[in-house]
């Protein structure tokens, strides 16, 4: 059983890394943000008194649900939205879905404003990268790397084979390296 307080550091701990995920797979901050506080709010309410070493997989099948949930309710917006555009003509109903990812320039304070500039520009295309990939290459490759959870972790979140979770991931990486390359940067 987990106390109130392993429970606290863990929501803590997680948070930043799971507002990056739910932003990268629906690109809207405000949306990303309610995602984030649904699962952990639900991860709190119905899950909080099972052992803390259950809860990042409960934690993460909680979020990927709810980014699931957050795509269905956009595709039924989007229907009736074009439905009434549609009907009431001169009205726009256009909106930017791509939104930046605000970067934290103080994150490496000791640098000058040359090195922050270019970690930056750097940290953006790799990030765009990453908001090229297809859905389930996405996914894999954000709880592989980012989450640093195993194969057969991932594969539970995901819903799918070990080899499945192998073969997105090994052609996410080969997809961000090309998008890597053709932007001219070398890791």
């Amino acid at each position: 059983m987990a106390s109130s307080q392993e429970l606290s550091d863990f929501l803590a701990g997680v948070e930043r890394r799971a507002y990056k995920q739910a932003l990268f797979a629906v690109r809207n901050q405000d949306l990303a943000l309610d995602i984030v506080q649904d699962a952990m709010l639900k991860l709190a309410e119905k899950y909080g008194g099972r052992p803390a070493s259950e809860l990042p997989l409960i934690f993460q099948r909680i979020l990927q649900n709810a980014i699931r949930d957050a795509f269905r309710r956009q595709k039924v917006a989007s229907m009736w939205t074009t439905l009434v555009s549609a009907l009431t003509p001169g009205r726009d109903f256009d909106h930017d879905p791509l939104e930046t990812i605000d970067l934290d320039p103080a994150s490496k304070a000791g640098d000058g404003p040359a090195e922050q500039l270019e970690r930056s520009q750097v940290l953006a295309i790799i990030e765009q990268g990453i908001r090229n990939l297809p859905a389930r290459q996405r996914q894999a490759f954000l709880l592989r790397y980012w989450e640093e959870l195993d194969v057969a972790e991932t594969a539970r979140i995901m819903g799918c084979s070990e080899g499945s979770v192998k073969t997105h991931c090994s052609r996410a990486t080969h997809a961000l390296a090309d998008w890597l390359r053709s932007k001219g940067i070398e890791l």
